[in-house]
């Protein structure tokens, strides 16, 4: 209980509004990663991407949702070419036939559950045709079923359907296609069932189980859809800008030359997000290199010293405990391990709180100004969870060994 108490004595607070402290506190938890020299670019986007889901006043905000935030993949060009986009896109192009649109203005927007094909019977049944004229009409009668559902979706207003996958039968055919073509319906196809509630979120719809109940009330808005080329691939997808975005979502549009660059931004962008979480749930920023654990460790030795009995030989072997943090980090960086940390405590004896390593000149500097700072709760939940498996560890009286 006294670590995290005494981590708390030199915090700096920070200032939801203030995003230059944000950014500063999402390059050090990139600084480690596979996409550190991207750094400037991702920064920024995992701190504009948390601070535009939190609302108009993000200082009134307690805790973020990161399931707000949409991670859209595309393999093709460089980590440089990611973007947030304010909005909505699909890691797809348009499904268009017969020179359908790929691209709508004032767009009104249809996402159905229903299938746009010909019924099928809930048994598995064969339907055998004895002549072409019973095939013709078994022909003209599904076209005409698919092209009064066209019609109804027309008549709704909608400019822009999106169609939800189907495992039970074909969610649309060729048919159904070229009759939304001829009306000027831009299509989406295969939307996933678990993107529903963040598109309906996003677009301010609401998604349509048969074709009778859709009406203009459950169609959402976008200034512009569209098909976008993305630059370095080819690939297109569908952009979705200029939402009234009720839910405020976002989506981040992750590019990158291969599979692993992709899956590890995709990973950094998430730590960085969760950073920014963090200080939305306890808004202070604390040294890094290293600083509080030794600060920590400092003054838990001093209260050794005050204290007797068992008391004091726990506080002097919990303080030895996190003197190994800058101990690791100063080997890990190459330098001298013992002098560094030597230094180090020295510095924090002097009253230099923000006191660390700093491993890329090889000696100790303040991190403050250096502008290496991590969050509060990160180092105060690492060092309870800690704590309270050694505790859980501790009172285990015996192992049984099962063979």
């Amino acid at each position: 209980e006294r670590s995290p108490q005494l981590q708390k004595r030199a915090p700096q607070p920070v200032d939801m509004n203030d995003r230059e402290s944000l950014i500063h506190a999402v390059q050090t938890c990139l600084s480690s990663k596979v996409v550190s020299q991207n750094s400037d670019l991702l920064a920024p986007l995992a701190v504009d991407s948390v601070l535009g889901i939190l609302g108009d006043n993000p200082s009134d905000a307690v805790n973020v949702d990161l399931r707000d935030i949409r991670m859209v993949e595309q393999l093709g060009g460089t980590v440089d070419d990611t973007e947030l986009v304010p909005g909505l896109v699909f890691d797809k192009g348009s499904t268009k036939t017969a020179g359908g649109p790929s691209q709508v203005e004032n767009a009104k927007v249809a996402l159905i559950q229903f299938c746009l094909s010909a019924p099928k019977t809930d048994m598995d049944n064969n339907v055998v045709v004895s002549d072409y004229a019973a095939m013709d009409r078994i022909l003209r009668d599904e076209r005409k079923y698919i092209l009064n559902m066209c019609k109804k979706i027309k008549k709704s207003g909608a400019n822009v359907v999106l169609i939800q996958k189907s495992i039970l039968r074909d969610a649309y055919n060729e048919l159904s296609l070229h009759f939304l073509a001829k009306m000027g319906i831009l299509v989406v196809t295969d939307i996933e069932r678990t993107d529903v509630e963040f598109v309906c979120r996003t677009l301010g719809c609401t998604p349509v189980p048969h074709v009778d109940s859709l009406s203009p009330e459950k169609l959402g808005s976008a200034e512009h859809v569209g098909d976008v080329v993305l630059p370095g691939s080819g690939h297109k997808v569908v952009k979705f800008v200029g939402v009234a975005n009720p839910g405020r979502t976002s989506t981040v549009l992750l590019r990158g030359s291969n599979e692993l660059v992709l899956a590890e931004a995709n990973r950094s962008v998430h730590d960085a997000q969760c950073v920014v979480r963090s200080l939305v749930k306890q808004r202070y920023l604390i040294a890094g290199g290293g600083a509080a654990e030794t600060e920590a460790s400092l003054r838990l030795r001093e209260l050794a010293l005050e204290t007797t009995g068992m008391d004091s030989h726990c506080f002097k072997a919990y303080a030895d405990a996190l003197e190994v943090i800058p101990y690791t980090l100063a080997e890990n960086a190459g330098l001298k391990p013992i002098e560094i940390v030597t230094e180090l405590r020295k510095a924090h004896a002097e009253g230099t709180i923000g006191a660390g390593i700093d491993v890329k000149k090889g000696h100790i500097s303040n991190m403050y100004s250096k502008n290496v700072v991590q969050p509060l709760l990160v180092t105060t939940s690492a060092i309870k969870l800690a704590t309270e498996t050694v505790c859980m560890i501790l009172k285990v009286d015996d192992l049984v060994v099962v063979v």
